[in-house]
C-alpha cells in the first residue's frame, strides 16, 4: 500500500530522513518546519545525500531528479494537507499535540497523525489532542532513508484496521515493521538503555575511555560502538529518552542517566551534528 500524500512536520535530520525515505518509494512528500532556516537546511542536505548517492551508483540523473521533485518544502502550516501526517519535532508531549491539534483545522476528520517519538507516551500524545482514535505511533531511526526498522505503536484507541495501514505503509518504504504495545521505549529503546547505560559507567568509572569500549564492542561482532552511536543519534535525544525511560519504569537504580552523557548535553556536544560529542568530526561528517 502506498499512501497518496505524506506530510512530515518537523525539518530537522530525522524528519528530512524520513522525507527522503517516502519520496525514495515514489510518494510525494510535503516536509514542513515552522523556521524557514530549518527548510533551507533540510533542502540543501537532502540535494547533498543525493548528490553522494549519484556518485556512488547507488541511483541515476532521473531519479534524483525525481525524488527532488516529489518533495515540497513548506514553513506554511496551511499547506500541510495530506492523508497522513508524521511529526518529528521535539520530545514534549505538549509541543507533539499541540501541533497535531493545530494540523487537525486545516485537515479532513480522515487524516491520520502519526508521532515519531522515541519514547514519550503514544496514548499521552493522542489523548491531548482530542482525536486519540486517530493517533499512532511511527518510530524511525536514524538515519530513517537507510535504517529498516519501524516500530507501530498502538494504543488502546486506534483500531486493528488503521494499524494494518500503517504497517503497509511501512512495508511500501521497504522497512521492517514491528507492532508493539505502548510502554515506556516501546522495545528498541528499552532494550538498548543497557547497552548505553553500562558503557557510559565504565567511562565514568575510568574502567575505560569512550574510545577503547567501542574498539572492545565493535571487535565482539557490533558493528558501531555505544559511544559511536550515541554521537550518531544525538546526545541530546538519547540523553531525552534514557530519562523518560527512567521516570516511566519509577525510577530503577539500573537506569539511571548518565551524569557523563548530561554534562555533554549541557556543553553542546551533541556528536554528529555539532561536530563534537564523544568523538571529534569533521564539518562534512556534521552536516
Amino acid at each position: 500500500m502506498q499512501e497518496s500524500k505524506i506530510c512530515i512536520c518537523g525539518a530537522g535530520t530525522m524528519g528530512r530522513g524520513i522525507a527522503l525515505a517516502v519520496a525514495s518509494h515514489r510518494m510525494p512528500v510535503i516536509l514542513y518546519d515552522l523556521n524557514p532556516g530549518m527548510i533551507s537546511i533540510a533542502a540543501s542536505g537532502i540535494e547533498k545525500e543525493l548528490e553522494q548517492d549519484l556518485q556512488k551508483k547507488r541511483i541515476g540523473p532521473d531519479e534524483k531528479e525525481n525524488i527532488l521533485k516529489r518533495i515540497t518544502f513548506t514553513h506554511a502550516v496551511e499547506d500541510c494537507l495530506a492523508p497522513l501526517v508524521i511529526e518529528a519535532v521535539i520530545e514534549r508531549v505538549d509541543i507533539k499535540s499541540a501541533l497535531f491539534r493545530e494540523l487537525a483545522r486545516v485537515n479532513t476528520e480522515q487524516t491520520i497523525f502519526a508521532t515519531n517519538t522515541s519514547s514519550l507516551s503514544v496514548t499521552e500524545i493522542a489523548v491531548q489532542t482530542g482525536f486519540p482514535e486517530r493517533v499512532v505511533g511511527l518510530h524511525f531511526f536514524n538515519p530513517a532513508n537507510r535504517m529498516k526498522l519501524v516500530e507501530i505503536i498502538k494504543t488502546k484507541y486506534v483500531s486493528e484496521s488503521l494499524i494494518k495501514r500503517m504497517t503497509e505503509f511501512a512495508l511500501s518504504l521497504g522497512k521492517t515493521a514491528v507492532v508493539c504495545q505502548d510502554e515506556p521505549g516501546f522495545i528498541v529503546n528499552h532494550v538498548a538503555r543497557p547497552f548505553y547505560l553500562e558503557a557510559l559507567r565504565l567511562a565514568e568509572q575510568k574502567y575505560a575511555d569512550p574510545a577503547t569500549i567501542d574498539k572492545l564492542m565493535e571487535s565482539a561482532g557490533f558493528k558501531m560502538g555505544p559511544f559511536h552511536l550515541m554521537d550518531l543519534i544525538g546526545n541530546d535525544i538519547n540523553y531525552a529518552v534514557s530519562s523518560s525511560v527512567y521516570e516511566a519504569l519509577g525510577k530503577p537504580a539500573r537506569l539511571k542517566p548518565s551524569t557523563l552523557q548530561e554534562a555533554n548535553v549541557k556543553k553542546g556536544l551533541l556528536g554528529r551534528k555539532t561536530g563534537s560529542g564523544f568523538f571529534e568530526y569533521s564539518k562534512q561528517a556534521a552536516e
